[in-house]
């Protein structure tokens, strides 16, 4: 296929995707590449939002487990997110694609407050617009944010880039030769199964809204692109049917 299958696309993208083949922090050259990938996309005419973890600077469940009050943690987590997105944002800017970022804490010096509205005229004057901060609440997932902030700005799907991973799986597939992958699931299978795509509160908030899910790999040269023109990669998740 030569064209876009789709016209408005939340893509999700995790710290850990920041950090390069490092453990930790954030890979300035992995960004660019990862920017490059975007730009591609972007000039096809997509209308882009992305939603980024912060995973590579800091995680509120680990903070928790380690006897941190869980909310002030994950805070804090949300707080690295932001750090993420003003990484992004620089570097699609340096490759000429105008970028806002847009958080749910307010940090007015460095980002605009997360409007509904203010984001959709964005994306529709070419804008590509970087959600940070998660949802604004501690207990929540940046998959939930994803599958949130696609249902209010009525995206056509979320695109959920993972590392080293292909798809989603019957078990993990880097531990467990016998893993078998999945070309097409539904939401109930992720719950049902607990397969691990996305918590329980991503999924089914994005069952009740009927919008697709594609997990893909990554780090995959054109892979963001691909999935655009509706190649068949990864695997697609969709309500309560396959159909």
């Amino acid at each position: 296929m030569s064209e876009p299958i789709y016209k408005r696309i939340v893509l999700k993208l995790s710290g850990e995707a920041l950090a390069g083949d490092k453990d930790f922090g954030i890979n300035p050259l992995t960004i660019q590449k990862i920017c490059q990938e975007i730009k591609d996309v972007y000039e096809l005419g997509i209308e882009i939002a992305i939603v980024v973890g912060g995973g590579n600077i800091w995680r509120g469940q680990t903070g928790s487990e380690m006897g941190m009050e869980r909310a002030q943690a994950d805070y804090m987590g949300m707080i690295a997110t932001i750090m993420n997105g003003l990484a992004l944002q620089d570097s699609l800017e340096n490759a000429g694609v105008p970028t806002r970022v847009q958080t749910s804490i307010e940090m007015k010096e460095v980002a605009e407050q997360y409007i509904r509205r203010r984001a959709i005229r964005h994306l529709e004057k070419g804008r590509v617009v970087i959600f940070a901060g998660g949802t604004g609440n501690p207990y929540f997932s940046t998959d939930t944010t994803a599958a949130l902030r696609a249902a209010e700005i009525k995206a056509d799907v979320i695109m959920m880039a993972k590392n080293n991973v292909d798809g989603v799986y019957s078990a993990d597939p880097m531990k467990d030769d016998a893993a078998v992958k999945y070309d097409k699931l539904t939401y109930l299978d992720i719950i049902n199964q607990s397969l691990g795509v996305m918590d329980t509160t991503a999924s089914t908030l994005s069952m009740d809204n009927d919008i697709p899910l594609l997990v893909f790999k990554l780090n995959e040269k054109g892979n963001i692109k691909r999935a655009v023109l509706g190649e068949a990669i990864g695997t697609t998740v969709k309500g309560k049917t396959n159909e």
